[in-house]
């Protein structure tokens, strides 16, 4: 065993199956070097709280022969590899989730191949893979269309103040003022 191997079989608590998890883990690792193992509290839906293994980082895929890094957390339950992981989109600040077939509002992954899990032919390589592999078709996450671009001053950025108007249809628009007194208007419609 590799020293990485042991180190990832050190961190995992002790009700998991250390061996065969650290592996797979691993393996992911090598393909996806973008990916850090980490063990954390995760909150259920309930509230109940565990300490699980994740995976958290970026995959690459490719859409419209561009490369981008999709931010996703992979949770590991104690269960894994009887049960399939929990998986989410992690978008940055600057990004927002688009909701389809494959991710939720919240980010959820909801892939095919999670809700047909099946142990001995489904593994964490495989799943990395068919993300890269969808996303590569629907991507999951887009840069917020309101953001200023990136060359723009830091200062223009944070001192801007905003007042919300309406229009007579009674549509809503927001004029922001720059800190040269210039105004830009913002209407009520944003897309991807």
């Amino acid at each position: 065993m590799t020293s990485c191997n042991n180190g990832i079989k050190k961190m995992l608590p002790k009700t998991y199956l250390r061996n065969h998890v650290a592996q797979e883990i691993h393996v992911a690792l090598i393909h996806f070097k973008d990916l850090v193992p980490s063990v954390d509290k995760y909150t259920y839906n309930d509230g109940t709280t565990k300490v699980l293994m994740s995976l958290t980082g970026t995959i690459p895929i490719l859409f419209k022969d561009m490369s981008y890094n999709i931010p996703i957390c992979v949770w590991l339950e104690e269960s894994y590899p009887q049960s399939a992981p929990i998986c989410y989109v992690k978008p940055t600040w600057e990004m927002m989730i688009l909701r389809g077939n494959y991710v939720s509002s919240n980010g959820d992954i909801l892939l095919p191949y999670l809700q047909e899990w099946k142990q001995g032919k489904c593994d964490l390589v495989s799943l990395l893979q068919v993300m890269v592999a969808t996303f590569g078709d629907h991507p999951p996450i887009c840069m917020q269309p309101h953001l200023q671009p990136a060359q723009a001053s830091c200062s223009l950025q944070f001192h801007k103040q905003s007042q919300v108007l309406s229009r007579p249809d009674g549509s809503l628009y927001v004029t922001l003022s720059t800190e040269d007194g210039q105004s830009v208007l913002q209407g009520n419609e944003t897309s991807c």
